[in-house]
């Protein structure tokens, strides 16, 4: 009966050891549970993204070079125009007269340069038969002189009433659309006064206004991702200018950006939403953005666990190019590798281990 009881127990110490022990290889030949970031994805530090609006690069806010009532206005907000298009006309009948009068003072001028120009001569004759002194030359020598001045002045006055005519007409000088229109038939502007603006749409660009705690972080040249609400798909930009002065309004500072390929239909006004890209995951953009702690060391070489899509570590050496608080910017890495992020001193080369997405 003892000899029984002790077999008992023996066979169920046995059975305890075989059943810890095989608990204990299934725990081992489980994969780790790693935590992991795609190089490409969530390491493309996107800076912001802010709405804008598509408009003209070049903006001209088009007025008279002389006043005058306006007589007629052939376009209105909106209006499509072509270079040498006439936008607006003003009364020129002031502008005439002026002309008229420049001519008057040119004819006034040559028939006092003339009368000098007769009197010197007489002098000089007179001089050189002793009949007058020098000095009574020099004053007729100083007539002639202004008188010829007072010429040229008056023929400068006469061509510059003369291209006034031509000023009456608001002549557009290139291609665009007509965005404002600030003056109406009857209306009496003064020459400089603004009465329209045209928009060239040769070259369209979205205008976004980004706070002024992050405009510190914009570049000129930065590229972009630029989605327009209207249009399908999307298009490749880069920060074309940057204001130096916030808006006193809103204090945000305005920032063009430039779309290298305009989407196909793509027109002034549409809204456009704007993502400023952060570090370009591609190589030859500078590299991927990691958090510190992907980084282990094999001697003095910098290393990332890289996932393969067996589940296996692979260990991959990379290139620190910049290291921040809890950031590191590497090289190495192609777009799309899935780097361990977390408890990397734990691991090994050849680890089977699971992803957060398994």
């Amino acid at each position: 009966m003892k000899n029984f009881k002790f077999l008992t127990g023996a066979l169920l110490m046995v059975s305890i050891l075989v059943s810890g022990c095989s608990h204990k290889a299934e725990t081992q030949d489980k994969p780790v549970l790693v935590k992991t970031q795609q190089a490409g994805w969530e390491s493309n530090a996107v800076r912001g993204s802010y709405s804008g609006t598509v408009k003209g690069r070049h903006e001209t806010n088009m007025s008279f070079q002389v006043g005058g009532q306006i007589l007629a206005r052939n376009v209105q907000e909106g209006s499509r125009v072509r270079a040498g298009d006439v936008l607006m006309v003003i009364d020129a009948r002031d502008v005439l007269q002026q002309a008229n009068q420049g001519d008057a003072q040119v004819a006034s001028a040559r028939a006092q340069l003339d009368l000098a120009e007769k009197n010197l001569e007489r002098y000089t004759q007179l001089y050189q038969e002793n009949a007058v002194s020098r000095a009574t030359l020099d004053q007729y020598q100083t007539n002639y002189d202004a008188a010829f001045a007072a010429y040229r002045g008056a023929l400068a006055q006469q061509k510059q009433g003369h291209n006034s005519l031509g000023y009456t007409n608001l002549i557009a000088g290139a291609n665009g659309v007509v965005s404002a229109v600030s003056a109406e038939e009857g209306q009496v502007v003064a020459a400089g006064q603004t009465v329209l603006t045209l928009v060239q749409t040769g070259e369209l660009e979205v205008e976004i206004s980004v706070p002024e705690s992050k405009v510190s972080e914009l570049t000129i040249g930065m590229p972009v991702s630029i989605n327009f609400w209207a249009l399908k798909g999307r298009a490749d930009g880069a920060i074309r200018e940057i204001s130096p002065m916030a808006d006193e309004a809103t204090r945000t500072y305005k920032v063009r950006v430039a779309v290298s390929e305009p989407p196909a239909g793509m027109q002034l006004g549409m809204t456009a939403n704007v993502s400023i890209k952060g570090i370009d995951d591609q190589e030859e953009n500078g590299g991927v953005l990691l958090p510190l702690a992907a980084i282990f060391q094999e001697g003095d070489t910098p290393q990332v666990w890289v996932v393969g899509e067996d589940n296996t570590l692979t260990a991959k050496a990379v290139r620190v190019e910049n290291l921040g608080d809890d950031k590191v910017q590497v090289k190495g890495l192609n777009a799309g590798d899935l780097i361990v992020v977390a408890g990397v001193h734990k691991l090994h080369e050849g680890q089977s281990v699971r992803t957060e997405a398994d």
